[in-house]
């Protein structure tokens, strides 16, 4: 709703109209603004308390529309979206500009091409996703919903494969079969499904991990952090996927990918972070409908989730494999036995090199459980990262034993300061808010005392 100008009578105090006095229904917090007639607004303000509500009621409504902003401009209005996706219903290879022949990235079950559109009189670039031979099964991807960590999917089509697109060998195959720089197929080009995905990605979760073991060790602390903000995204993603009943399908660093973020405004431009120091968007991109949401009643009765699409693991398996993407992120061998618990009681210790090191070793010894009625759910493995990320600390508690009223008292303050700091940020112009920014709006927008009780009992016992 349009701002109220901010009147002489208004700031004054004086009369709108002669006669009695009516009074108005009082206004609803969500819509308060600084224009808001002071008629209107003194009605909340007739004793401390109902200042207080105004105060946190306003905070909270601007959390939520801040987060909705940073939403839009991370993935694009909803609007649209459909739009481009009624304009590309019917459009094949020759309706799209190929940019790059070659793959810009290579996931465990897809190649993903680079290529443009024009919609609305820009050129627009989308990824072309043609799933490899072994993985033909592509779910139920055009049915999830718009989510900042689930590949969101414009359009489908089958046609021939473009001559000039070049297919490297399929991972794993070393024999007599055709190398990375040889194509796959020869004349004639098959006829294969491809999917056009909005996002580009630029590298898997797996390329990440490869190339970051020097940012691990001289930057741990920043890394650690990278780490923690990759697997929020991800749990976010899961918890998402099982509410429309749809599970991942393989849940591994090769079919996780990593999207880079808008850039930001021209202002800004010269103070991009290096390479491998900004966070990127992390999508899921493989997904089957669930069939059985019970967890398993035994560790024996665990089913084989490491064979992924080929045999779908059950849902606590993605318990399972985030507590083993923990140690691949923080760069420590962990096998099979040593997740499921049957060789060794002890998991692989996680090195101590940041102060997120030992919440993310208390995580994975929750994910991990041995008893599947002792692991944490995806749900409270993304609070904990969350408490981890933001707080509170376990120092909080240090000068005051750990209640509600404490919890909703440290959280109206955070509030309160974070959209302090937001202010502050727009005023100097210092960053636009970020991904970072929009999950961390999250966490204060949604979370509750009594949430925060919980989550801390569990993850700070």
């Amino acid at each position: 709703a349009p701002k109220k100008p901010l009147t002489k009578s208004q700031s004054l105090g004086e009369p709108l109209a002669r006669g009695s006095p009516q009074k108005a229904p009082a206004p609803h917090l969500k819509e308060l603004t600084f224009g808001t007639a002071d008629g209107e607004l003194g009605q909340l303000l007739e004793s401390p308390a109902g200042v207080f509500a105004v105060v946190l009621g306003c905070q909270e409504a601007s959390l939520a529309r801040l987060s909705a902003h940073m939403q839009e401009e991370l993935v694009g209005p909803e609007e649209r979206q459909q739009l481009l996706q009624a304009e590309l219903a019917g459009k094949r290879w020759a309706s799209l500009a190929v940019l790059d022949p070659r793959p810009c990235c290579q996931s465990g079950d897809a190649w993903y091409f680079r290529v443009g559109f024009t919609f609305e009189h820009r050129q627009l670039q989308f990824a072309a996703k043609v799933p490899k031979p072994c993985c033909s099964s592509l779910g139920v991807q055009s049915s999830l919903g718009t989510h900042c960590s689930i590949q969101r999917l414009l359009g489908r089509f089958t046609d021939r494969l473009p001559r000039e697109l070049v297919l490297p060998g399929i991972p794993g195959k070393h024999s007599q079969g055709p190398s990375r720089e040889e194509p796959v197929c020869a004349a004639p080009q098959p006829v294969l499904q491809v999917l056009l995905c909005a996002e580009v990605p630029q590298q898997t979760l797996a390329d990440f991990v490869k190339g970051s073991h020097a940012l691990h060790r001289t930057s741990p602390g920043h890394y650690e952090r990278l780490g923690c903000l990759l697997l929020l995204q991800l749990c976010m993603g899961l918890e998402h996927l099982r509410g429309q009943n749809v599970a991942q399908g393989d849940l591994c660093p090769e079919n996780l990918l990593l999207v880079e973020c808008p850039c930001p405004p021209q202002s800004q431009q010269g103070q991009k972070e290096p390479l491998g120091l900004s966070l990127p968007r992390l999508l899921i991109s493989s997904f089957f409908k669930v069939q059985e949401k019970q967890r398993p009643r035994s560790s024996s009765q665990e089913q084989d989730w490491s064979q992924g699409i080929a045999a779908p693991s059950p849902p606590a398996a993605a318990e399972l494999n985030v507590g083993r993407l923990i140690y691949q992120i923080l760069h420590v061998d962990i096998s099979l036995e040593n997740i499921l618990g049957f060789g060794s009681k002890r998991l692989p210790e996680i090195p101590s090199l940041s102060i997120y090191s030992a919440g993310l070793k208390r995580l994975t010894a929750l994910l991990l459980h041995r008893d599947p009625h002792q692991r944490v759910s995806i749900e409270q493995a993304r609070g904990i990262l969350q408490v981890l990320l933001w707080g509170p600390r376990q120092e909080l508690f240090a000068r005051s034993r750990k209640s509600l009223e404490l919890l909703r008292s440290w959280l109206e303050v955070k509030r309160a300061l974070l959209l302090l700091r937001f202010a502050e940020n727009s005023a100097g112009a210092k960053v636009s808010p970020g991904l970072e920014e929009w999950l961390c709006c999250q966490y204060f927008q949604g979370v509750t005392e009594h949430t925060l009780y919980q989550i801390t009992q569990v993850f700070y016992a």
